[in-house]
């Protein structure tokens, strides 16, 4: 294996054809650099210099020697600039995760944003539940993530900082021809006898759940569609009825009408994760989420 040090010094006495002058540009003396040569050319299994009387030449081993190294720091230069650009928040890959229904419209308007400031940056976005996305933020697999304490709680990791980016509050959506459709704002009780479209399985926590008990009621008829769009299909064709957070409320079709809840309706709070030591980019993309939630949550 050659060191760079040692690779770095075999092309300063290529390109300078000189112990002596080598010894300058690298601020060696000429003994030390007799001596890293000597080195090298045992470690390469022979001479890669020929020693003449002014001065000294590749030989054939040292030119193939000289072409590897000539790569290998080229490269390691590029890296060295690609890391530099990527901790003063230019160029390099920022990956942004976040759950469904942030990337309707509030992540969607914050990387518009970032992409116009940033365009040298390349976005890689992925989609997941809250403690997948806080798991793979602790691993390292993520620069950012959009998260929410809801059905569980916000989870918690070690080296991963979070801060509130809004509260979002869920209203429910109902069929446009449904007796209180064009109400505003309805009682939760109002909706004890309807089917609800809920995604979670049994086995997990449902704010549905919760909600409907502090209103008194336990829902009678639940109907399991996993997809925003199969909810809001079968809402629309009268088939049940859904509660949809404001950060969804952009993709509601017209076919449905969006009411609030009053006092009864169920809040979760939305978050922005870092890991502990953050990328500019992501500092910055975290500036434009918080800029974004004013023009991304239903008032």
């Amino acid at each position: 294996m050659f060191e760079t040090d040692a690779l770095r010094l075999l092309v300063a006495v290529a390109e300078t054809g000189s112990f002596t002058k080598a010894a300058a540009r690298l601020d060696y003396t000429q003994s030390a650099v007799s001596r890293r040569i000597a080195s090298l050319e045992k470690a390469a299994g022979g001479p890669l210099f020929e020693r003449l009387a002014r001065g000294v030449r590749l030989t054939p081993a040292g030119r193939a020697l000289h072409r590897h190294a000539a790569e290998v720091l080229a490269r390691l230069a590029g890296a060295a600039d690609e890391m530099a650009a990527i901790h003063a928040g230019r160029g390099g890959r920022l990956r942004v995760g976040a759950f469904a229904t942030a990337n309707i419209s509030l992540v969607p308007a914050a990387l518009r944003a970032f992409a116009r400031s940033r365009p040298d940056v390349e976005i890689v976005a992925v989609e997941g539940r809250t403690g997948e996305l806080v798991r793979r933020l602790a691993e390292g697999a993520l620069d950012l993530a959009v998260v929410s304490d809801y059905p569980s709680g916000l989870p918690s990791a070690d080296a991963v900082t979070t801060e509130v980016l809004l509260e979002d509050e869920l209203f429910v959506v109902l069929p446009r021809d449904h007796r209180l459709a064009g109400a505003g704002t309805i009682d939760l009780r109002e909706l004890r006898d309807e089917t609800w479209l809920q995604d979670v399985s049994a086995d997990r926590p449902m704010m549905l759940a919760e909600v409907c008990g502090r209103a008194g009621f336990a829902p009678k008829r639940i109907t399991r569609i996993a997809e925003w769009t199969g909810k809001f299909g079968y809402a629309a064709a009268g088939l049940g009825v859904a509660l949809v957070p404001s950060l969804a409320t952009w993709a509601v079709p017209d076919e449905l009408a969006v009411c609030r809840l009053g006092d009864l309706a169920p809040r979760r709070t939305v978050h922005v994760a870092l890991p502990a030591a953050p990328l500019p980019a992501a500092r910055e993309l975290r500036e434009l989420l918080h800029a974004a939630v004013p023009r991304t949550t239903a008032g």
